[in-house]
């Protein structure tokens, strides 16, 4: 029982649990066998390699460098390339057959909806005038009524929204 109780430390040539990586949990594995001069030559390799790096991230720089002089001197500045990116895409979008189509749908439906509003009004406009109507008929047998202020206010909107119609 005292083996148990001693943990994985103890046993250092132990077999590596579930999940554990065997390949890490023991080390990375040994570079293959090369002679002295293999190793000379790819040690030489990786200085020529090193050094192209970093003569391409000079020259990147001074390109870089180089553009944003040509950007300054036409007077290109962030914010006037994100207005014409923002234009450009803005005429990518209008040109779309979606959005086209999208823009007709709506069109049709503002027809749609105003045709329906109009019809609407003319009717509620219609049935005032025939409430109208009746209320002077009937209220022309009624002086009293007829000069109550109220019904003079309603009858004056009553005139104005025949007015507006015809």
């Amino acid at each position: 029982m005292e083996d148990a109780d001693k943990g994985p430390q103890e046993h250092p040539d132990s077999v590596p649990e579930l999940g554990e990586d065997a390949a890490t949990s023991v080390g990375p594995p040994p570079p293959p066998a090369m002679t002295e001069e293999e190793r000379l030559e790819l040690q030489e390799e990786l200085m020529k390699v090193e050094e192209e790096i970093q003569t391409l991230s000079q020259v990147l720089a001074a390109k870089e460098r180089r553009v944003a002089d040509i950007k300054r001197k036409l007077g290109l500045n962030p914010l006037n390339e994100l207005k014409q990116n923002i234009t450009k895409t803005w005429q990518d979008v209008t040109t779309s057959t979606a959005y086209k189509r999208t823009s007709e749908t709506l069109s049709q439906a503002g027809m749609k909806a105003t045709a329906a509003f109009s019809t609407m009004g003319s009717a509620i406009s219609k049935k005032l005038e025939d409430v109208s109507l009746q209320s002077i008929r009937h209220s022309a047998s009624m002086p009293a009524i007829r000069n109550a202020p109220t019904f003079k206010s309603f009858e004056e909107k009553v005139e104005t929204l025949k007015v507006t119609d015809e």
